[in-house]
């Protein structure tokens, strides 16, 4: 009865394996494990971009959130919301009558002091010519010497009240400090307003920054692009078909040492106003550029617990293990460090490999051929 099951699993087997006795044949030698069938592609040697890819705010070089500087009431409101102004537009006129009379008042006292002044340089020549005669002692001529330079001191001061009087006066007329974007209007002609209250806000659209976060770990590759040159940037706008183009502007003095992150800013031309701030755009700059690298398929890098290496045929057609160290991965290649560029790495067949063993190669990439090498 044994006998019949053992039969009987043994057919079940080879119809399940048929060939197997070919197969195994094939790959046993003396029955020892014949040599391992793998595929070999030689590292290509070129310059490879780093390329960082990270999520960005859209954030304004500059915001200015516009606040009398005078307490009045609002006469006339001379913008709209959302309107772009120039700089030196006037956006708002507060109520002037107090400040036009302090000016009017002050412009006074200055003629008032320039007829005493006229006065008293007049008593001071009659007085030096009556001094020259022996009409008069020298003190009297000396008294009146101090009044003309008080009269001249005092007539400066008030010229200098009234320069302090129009400054005031300029108080109520705001003006745009900037090119931009008006924001919301928070007051209406006759609102009351001091220093404190905000009456809006002028935003530079164009040109505009986009803030994003990049790892500790390009920070030395970033700062030597920079020095060779400005680093091109693009963002991705929209639904991602569209890309605008601009170079990096700034990369901040410190690292997070929490999250590991340096915060830098790109600047781009935003005269069609593609770039809103608050947005959230994709950002890609090529951090720097690996020159004369050696790339291999990534499929051909193993990493374990030991480290990462790759296999590479020996001299004698076994498989050698080569320590490797991943430099820069895109797509389905990889830049790495370790190899000298003359080594024949295996790709397809590694999973059954181990040092020193056999391995006939049936695909050499590196030359092209696809033909068997034994």
């Amino acid at each position: 009865m044994a006998g019949a099951i053992a039969v009987l699993g043994g057919g079940i087997w080879y119809a399940a394996h048929p060939g197997g006795d070919a197969a195994d044949a094939k790959n046993t030698i003396g029955g020892q494990q014949g040599p391992t069938t793998v595929s070999i592609v030689a590292p290509a040697r070129q310059d490879v971009p780093v390329v960082l890819q990270a999520n960005g705010t859209v954030t304004p070089i500059s915001t200015v959130d516009l606040h009398p500087q005078t307490t009045s009431t609002i006469a006339k409101v001379h913008i709209k919301e959302g309107q772009f102004v120039k700089s030196g537009d006037l956006m708002f006129t507060l109520d002037d009558r107090s400040a036009r009379a302090n000016l009017d008042k002050a412009q006074a006292q200055v003629e008032r002091d320039r007829a005493a002044l006229a006065d008293v340089e007049r008593q001071y020549q009659r007085a030096t010519e009556l001094l020259a005669r022996h009409f008069i002692a020298q003190g009297a001529v000396d008294t009146l010497k101090s009044q003309l330079d008080a009269a001249r001191a005092l007539l400066n001061a008030d010229i200098a009240a009234v320069r302090a009087v129009n400054v005031d006066a300029s108080y109520t007329a705001i003006r745009a400090p900037m090119n931009g974007r008006v924001g919301a209007i928070n007051v209406y002609p006759g609102s009351l307003v001091q220093m404190s209250t905000s009456l809006t806000t002028v935003t530079q659209l164009d040109p505009i920054t986009v803030s994003f976060t990049l790892p500790e770990s390009a920070l030395a590759g970033l700062l030597e692009s920079q020095h060779a040159g400005p680093v091109p940037v693009t963002v991705a706008v929209g639904t991602g078909d569209r890309e605008l183009r601009g170079a990096l502007s700034f990369i901040d003095n410190t690292v997070d040492p929490q999250a590991g992150v340096i915060r830098v800013k790109a600047q781009f031309d935003n005269h069609d106003t593609s770039l809103w701030p608050g947005q959230y755009v994709n950002t890609t700059l090529t951090a720097h550029i690996l020159k004369e690298a050696l790339v291999i398929p990534q499929n051909a890098i193993i990493s374990n617990t030991h480290g990462t290496f790759i296999y590479a045929v020996d001299q004698d057609s076994s498989a050698k293990v080569v320590n490797v160290r991943r430099l820069y991965a895109f797509g389905d290649s990889a830049a790495v460090a370790g190899l000298n560029g003359k080594e024949q790495v295996i790709v397809d067949g590694k999973q059954n490999l181990r040092p020193g063993g056999k391995v006939r190669i049936v695909v050499a990439e590196a030359r092209g051929d696809g033909k068997e090498k034994g």
